[in-house]
């Protein structure tokens, strides 16, 4: 199970930790994903979905149905 925006994409980025002495070390910045169900009222169904926050935001901005269509997840009838 990858950890992964199933809408975006989105996955971790790599950078170096570094001490007080300077060493760096590799390290992984994650994504802040969440698990949410949502419901499509034009196909009248319930999706669960592992989404970041930043696609949380922009889904509550224009719509589940909308940002799925833009992302080629729902066919353009």
């Amino acid at each position: 199970m990858s950890r992964r925006d199933d809408i975006t994409g989105a996955k971790a980025l790599n950078g170096y930790r570094s001490s007080k002495a300077n060493n760096k070390t590799k390290r992984l910045f994650h994504t802040n994903l969440h698990k949410r169900k949502f419901y499509i009222p034009e196909e009248d169904r319930w999706v669960t979905l592992k989404v970041t926050a930043r696609t949380l935001r922009t889904i509550n901005k224009n719509g589940i149905y909308a940002v799925l269509k833009k992302h080629g997840m729902i066919e353009k009838v």
